[in-house]
C-alpha cells in the first residue's frame, strides 16, 4: 500500500511539473511576441500561423518552394522557425487541384487540423485562365500530411475564389470569406470611367470579398455567399485612392479587395482585407467593422492601417495578406503578413508587428517595422 501511495505521489508531482512548464512556456511564448525581429527569415506570401496551444508555432503561406502544394514552418519562440518541409502534396492523379497552389490557412478543431486553401479545379470546361476554387485537408498534426476530404472543391459558386479565411462564432456556427477572384468580372465605377478617359484601360476588372455559412463538418457551405467588400464606386469615397492605386499609377487594370481575415474583439465583427496588385508595391491593408459575422460592415475611416513605408524613409513596400495571431490570454494581437524590403526585392518575406484596438473600437498595425538581427 505503501508503494502504491508512493507512487501516486510521484505520477502527481510528475503531471504537476509538466503542467507547470507547459503553462510556463505560453507565459514565455506570449512575452517572446514582443521581441522577434523584422523581417523574419521566411520568404513566402500569405502567411497563416497557428499556436499549437502547446508553445509550438507553425506557419503556412505560398510559395517557399513548395511543389504543387504547401510546406511549413515551425517555431517555439516566434524567431527561428525551421521549415519542417512539404506538408500538402496536390496535382496528383487523385486529387481536384492541379495549379497555382495559394493562401493556406489551418485551423485545429477538436484534436484534428483543417487546412482550406486554394488551386485551379481540374474541371475546366471553358478552359478558364483562372479556374480557383477552395478545398479543404485534414491531417492528425501540424506537420501533415494532409489529405483531401473530398476530391473536389468544398463548393462551386460559379467564379473563381481564393483565399479562404473561417471564422468560429461564440455560438459555436463557422464561417467562411473569400474574394472573388477579378477574373472576367469588369465593373462599372467612377475609377473605370476616369482609367478609360485617361487612356490607362478600357476596363477596370474587381475582386469582392464574400462571407457564407460553413457546415459544421467541412462538408459544403450554408445558404447563399453574402457579398461583404468591395472597392468603392465613387471617387469621393474617403476609401477610394488608397484602394484604386494599382489602377491610377497605370500598374493594372484591375481593384483587388482580398486576403480577408475575420475575428470579433468585444461585441464588434472586424474583417480585415488587402487592396491593390499582390505584385506590385501599392498592396495594403484596411478594415472594416460590423454586428454580425456576415455584415453589413462599414470600412474604417483611418484606413489604410498598413501599407509602405517608403516616403517616410523605410524600405518596405507591398505589405499585406495579413493574418492574426492573438497571445494565449488574448490580450496582445500581432498582424502576420507578408511584405518586400529594397534589399531582396520581389521576394516576399514575412513580418510580425503589434496590432491594437483602443476604447473606441479604432484598430492600428504598429508597422510596418524592420530591425537588425543580433
Amino acid at each position: 500500500m505503501k508503494l502504491r501511495f508512493k507512487t501516486l505521489i510521484h505520477l502527481t508531482m510528475i503531471v504537476s511539473l509538466g503542467l507547470h512548464a507547459c503553462q510556463e512556456k505560453k507565459e514565455n511564448n506570449a512575452r517572446l511576441l514582443q521581441e522577434f525581429n523584422n523581417p523574419l527569415d521566411v520568404a513566402f506570401g500569405d502567411p497563416y500561423i497557428l499556436d499549437d496551444g502547446n508553445g509550438k508555432f507553425y506557419m503556412y503561406g505560398t510559395g517557399a518552394g513548395a511543389k504543387d502544394g504547401f510546406v511549413v514552418y515551425a517555431s517555439e519562440d516566434l524567431k527561428n522557425w525551421e521549415n519542417k518541409g512539404q506538408v500538402f502534396n496536390g496535382n496528383t492523379a487523385e486529387s481536384w487541384s492541379v495549379a497555382n497552389f495559394w493562401a493556406p490557412e489551418v485551423y485545429k478543431f477538436d484534436g484534428r487540423y483543417y487546412m482550406f486553401y486554394s488551386a485551379d479545379w481540374r474541371v475546366n470546361p471553358e478552359n478558364d485562365l483562372e479556374n480557383f476554387k477552395i478545398g479543404v485537408a485534414v491531417a492528425n498534426a501540424p506537420t501533415g500530411p494532409f489529405v483531401d476530404m473530398r476530391n473536389e472543391p468544398l463548393f462551386d459558386p460559379g467564379y473563381p475564389i481564393i483565399d479562404a479565411n473561417v471564422f468560429k462564432d461564440d455560438d459555436g456556427k463557422f464561417y467562411l470569406y473569400y474574394s472573388r477572384a477579378c477574373y472576367m468580372h469588369p465593373v462599372e465605377s467612377e475609377i473605370a470611367d476616369w482609367a478609360k478617359r485617361e487612356g490607362l484601360f478600357e476596363e477596370i476588372e474587381e475582386s469582392w470579398v464574400y462571407g457564407v455559412e460553413l457546415n459544421p463538418d467541412f462538408s459544403g457551405v450554408i445558404g447563399e455567399p453574402v457579398m461583404l467588400l468591395r472597392p468603392p464606386v465613387k471617387m469621393d469615397d474617403k476609401q477610394a485612392e488608397w484602394e484604386s492605386r494599382s489602377v491610377t499609377s497605370g500598374e493594372v487594370n484591375r481593384r483587388w479587395t482580398e486576403g480577408s481575415f475575420t475575428f470579433k474583439h468585444g461585441d464588434k465583427y472586424y474583417i480585415m482585407y488587402s487592396a491593390n496588385y499582390f505584385g506590385g508595391m501599392h498592396y495594403a491593408v484596411g478594415y472594416a467593422t460590423g454586428n454580425s459575422p456576415l455584415g453589413p460592415f462599414e470600412k474604417a475611416g483611418n484606413n489604410p492601417v498598413l501599407e509602405k513605408n517608403t516616403s517616410q524613409g523605410g524600405e518596405v513596400t507591398g505589405t499585406g495578406h495579413n493574418s492574426v495571431l492573438f497571445s494565449a490570454d488574448r490580450k496582445e494581437m500581432y498582424a502576420v503578413y507578408h511584405g518586400r524590403t529594397q534589399k531582396t526585392g520581389h521576394e516576399r518575406l514575412v513580418f510580425i508587428d503589434r496590432m491594437t484596438i483602443d476604447e473606441t473600437g479604432k484598430l492600428e498595425v504598429h508597422g510596418p517595422t524592420t530591425s537588425q538581427r543580433k
